[in-house]
């Protein structure tokens, strides 16, 4: 192998090695930002599941306290 052979050799190597470089790069934002976003959706989940609880004992509390005042209503119609 010549030098000039050898010269090219080693410049194609260099640019796969950067362009190789630059897309791990790319990857490693890429994942840095979907954790990011996971962790984001994950408490959003956790507040929403949370929030809903809440809605569904207000629910729960407020068909007992008109369960409670069915009875009154039909005895104050009869």
């Amino acid at each position: 192998m010549t030098f000039q052979h050898f010269s090219n050799y080693i410049t194609r190597m260099e640019n796969e090695l950067n362009a190789l470089e630059s897309k791990l790069a790319q990857l490693i934002q890429v994942s840095s930002q979907l954790r990011r976003e996971n962790h984001q959706l994950r408490q959003e989940l956790a507040q929403a599941l949370n929030l809903n609880r809440l809605c569904n004992d207000k629910i729960d509390s407020a068909k007992s306290r008109l369960e409670k005042l069915l009875p009154t209503l039909t005895e104050k119609q009869s």
